[in-house]
């Protein structure tokens, strides 16, 4: 993949995005972050410090389908076609269990992490099978193979829809050009984790990987070349922790 490559990162006001901007900036790869927070996306930019001139911001809440329409067309006239898109935002319940999370939860869960995936997938896709260059990167989890309390049922649910989503892509679009790929990771010190239902400590932080551990896988599928796919990703943290407390206060959570 070219330098001259355009990126579209979702989620890029903190943790794995914003780590994965940095990222791509530093190697001059030209990189529009998105995020409902327009302070978290400048802020973005200034940690690039002299490689922020590589990154570009759109204020956009992907929960919206009428704003990811408006967010295509904002970048085309803008900046041209994009032809590596990161699939970074993420969403999770605070009550896990499927016997008692609330519909709102639910569908905030699947709109986030599913649905608005779909939908940037479909708007961004055409530019990409007509050049016959394309690498879509999706930050699946590995609730997606190991459902349960520890994710919660909506974000287990999500996830592993749209790890196969990004197989249709591969097994529908591969012969035009176009790469998909499912990373899904083990536990990941971000802000998502303040919604847990028992909040993890420094102690328990500590063994988890960093944003900056997924910004360079992230960017390595990405710069492969493009003879080659890198279809599912399995990270995990080299120590295991002890996740029966979690675990029984993610149980206990029914509000």
């Amino acid at each position: 993949m070219k330098n001259d490559s355009l990126c579209l990162i979702t989620g890029g006001g903190s943790g794995i995005g914003r780590a994965t901007a940095i990222k791509f900036a530093q190697n001059d790869y030209k990189t529009i972050i998105i995020g409902r927070r327009e302070k978290a996306l400048f802020e973005t930019i200034k940690m690039a410090g002299r490689h922020g001139s590589n990154l570009s911001h759109i204020k956009c809440d992907i929960s919206s389908n009428d704003e990811i329409s408006s967010l295509h067309k904002k970048v085309v006239s803008k900046f041209g076609d994009v032809n590596i898109l990161v699939n970074n935002a993420g969403s999770s319940s605070s009550v896990r269990s499927i016997a008692h999370i609330p519909v709102d939860q639910w569908d905030d869960v699947l709109n986030i992490n599913l649905r608005a995936v779909y939908r940037l997938c479909q708007e961004f896709l055409p530019s990409m099978i007509k050049k016959q260059d394309g690498t879509i990167i999706t930050v699946s989890s590995m609730a997606a193979l190991n459902p349960g309390l520890l994710g919660g049922a909506a974000y287990s649910a999500a996830k592993s829809g749209v790890t196969n989503l990004m197989g249709d892509i591969n097994a529908e679009f591969s012969n035009q050009g176009i790469r998909a790929t499912a990373i899904m990771p083990a536990e990941v010190d971000t802000d998502i984790l303040t919604n847990r239902p028992l909040i993890p400590d420094k102690a328990a932080r500590s063994t988890m990987m960093q944003p900056e551990d997924l910004a360079e896988v992230i960017y390595t599928c990405a710069a492969l070349a493009k003879r080659t796919t890198v279809e599912t990703i399995i990270m995990k943290p080299t120590i295991k922790r002890d996740l029966s407390a979690d675990l029984q206060m993610a149980k206990e959570k029914i509000t």
